[in-house]
């Protein structure tokens, strides 16, 4: 009997105008207006990326860090701007001491256990943003409207505050003792002590503390304060009275960049990915691993292929550039899709690691903080061991498919290493099986993330884990809300006629918002 024994689907949006898929509906309606006002789709991205700080914070915000993929129209050509997080010039590797039981930390990636859990959460959890730099530096690049016009909508939601719902309510309850560590998050999170309950859909709202204030000082001031102005002298004070080592060096020194995609490329489509320590690598190198796939619905012979292929490249990929530690918890990424009429596509990935990060609030500025140092190897001597100034491996895997030099699709999603699977087959159910968008979304899928046995959602069938169980140990889990097995794709796409987009059921408040 199914633990969750109910039959639920969201709509798939359309219009010629444009979409924008969030893991927010507040979020995408706020890049929605955005395009409805003349904006491209990097503005409505940015505009929507901007407002998930506010609409689901736990996720991402101006404290992340993340990657965007963008097809410019203009240019008929693919960029990633590359925005990840890098660890302080002060960070000391020898403050991380593994416990004496060695038992595994508690989150996202069941490393051996750090004293105090000192990677994982806290002033020393944290990496150097990188959000406000990659957005800022995506708008100029290819954007068309002014940085303050795209915050707008952001701060106009956070001058109303975060609504409460049933899922806030759930997401601060499974973190609120790590949060009540923080008197700033506890402020915020935790009104008189304890997770907010709505008794009425829209009528509790939590108050940001100092987030809209630093979200108009951000569109008055640009986004350079927030890395050399008022804005970061109030988050290096902040860091430094936790007892973290963020200095104003590592803030003055950071920078996004703009690189060249990986390309992929499968049939008439090309997929374009991030590079270097990314999963997009992983991701091209199981597409060329993966043998013929027919059209239609895939069947056990499509599953097992994809099963071999990203078991290969997951064991590559943990053996040579990560560590083979066995996944926990739930990463706390958000992904943001959009569509617009004139062509332009984005793919954009925004994470701040765990949900709600280091567990730490700048009260100076009101921001929620990475906790980046969680996604290093505690252990020393390992191609991905925690060091000062070193960029990390991570799990996003944002694309974008172009059809014959065309747009076709940008493509995402959150939950850690699960990202990779999910989005691997929603491309495949697309480019190999051509099916219609909803379908490829709504079809259920295989997680795996280089743990000890594939996962299999009953839903496929006895043929399918037969044939997975041949060459494989399948272990059958159900998709769930929470916790959710096979992460949460969200997706625009250019049909020639018009854009379409659709997010990911076990992403409840998630949704893609038409432009009128």
């Amino acid at each position: 009997m199914p633990i969750e024994n109910w039959q639920i689907s969201k709509p798939v949006a359309r219009s010629p105008r444009g979409v924008v898929a969030a893991q927010n509906w507040r979020a995408a309606q706020a890049g929605a207006e955005i395009l409805e006002a003349g904006g491209n789709a990097v503005d409505a991205a940015v505009a929507t990326a901007c407002a998930l700080a506010v609409a689901e914070p736990w996720m991402s915000g101006l404290g992340g860090c993340g990657y965007m993929v963008v097809h410019s129209a203009a240019a008929q050509s693919v960029q990633v701007v590359a925005f990840g997080t890098v660890a302080p010039r002060a960070l000391d590797p020898a403050a991380y001491p593994l416990s004496s039981e060695a038992a595994a930390d508690h989150d996202l990636f069941g490393w051996p256990g750090v004293e105090g859990e000192r990677n994982v959460r806290g002033p020393l959890s944290l990496g150097v943003p990188g959000s406000v730099a990659g957005f800022a530096l995506a708008l100029a690049r290819f954007g068309s409207l002014p940085w303050a016009e795209v915050l707008a909508p952001a701060i106009a939601l956070a001058e109303q505050g975060h609504v409460v719902d049933w899922w806030t309510t759930l997401m601060v309850a499974r973190d609120a003792a790590a949060l009540r560590e923080n008197p700033a998050a506890a402020a915020v999170y935790l009104p008189e002590g304890l997770p907010p309950v709505a008794t009425e859909i829209g009528k509790l709202k939590l108050d940001l503390g100092r987030l809209p204030a630093t979200l108009r000082r951000l569109a008055e001031a640009g986004p350079e304060d927030f890395y050399r102005g008022a804005l970061a002298e109030a988050l290096v004070a902040d860091v430094a009275a936790l007892g973290g080592v963020l200095s104003a060096e590592d803030l003055a020194g950071y920078e996004a960049g703009v690189v060249a995609p990986r390309t992929a490329r499968r049939g008439a489509a090309s997929i374009h990915l991030p590079p270097g320590l990314t999963a997009g690598p992983s991701f091209a190198e199981a597409l060329e691993a993966l043998g013929p796939i027919a059209a239609g619905a895939p069947g056990p012979e499509a599953f097992a292929a994809y099963a071999r292929a990203l078991t290969e490249a997951y064991r590559r990929r943990l053996a040579e550039i990560g560590h083979d530690g066995d996944l926990a918890g739930q990463a706390s990424t958000t992904h943001v899709s959009v569509a617009d009429a004139e062509g332009n596509l984005v793919a954009l990935t925004n994470t701040l690691l765990s949900p709600f990060g280091a567990k730490v609030v700048s009260p100076g500025t009101g921001v929620l903080l990475n906790n980046g140092i969680m996604w290093f190897d505690p252990r020393p001597g390992r191609p991905n061991s925690i060091a000062p100034g070193k960029r990390p491996l991570c799990n996003m895997c944002p694309l974008v498919a172009t059809r014959d030099g065309r747009p076709w699709f940008a493509l995402g999603g959150s939950g850690g290493r699960r990202i990779l699977p999910a989005v691997f087959q929603v491309a495949s159910f697309l480019i190999d099986g051509g099916l219609p968008l909803e379908a490829a979304v709504r079809q259920p899928r295989i997680n795996v993330d280089g743990g000890p046995e594939v996962e299999v959602d009953p839903r496929l069938g006895d043929a399918v884990a037969k044939a997975i169980a041949e060459a494989l140990p399948i272990r059958l889990v159900e998709a769930v809300l929470t916790p959710n097995h096979y992460a949460n794709p969200v997706i625009a796409l250019h049909d020639g006629a018009a854009c379409e987009g659709a997010a990911q059921l076990p992403s409840p408040v998630a949704a893609a918002v038409a432009v009128r």
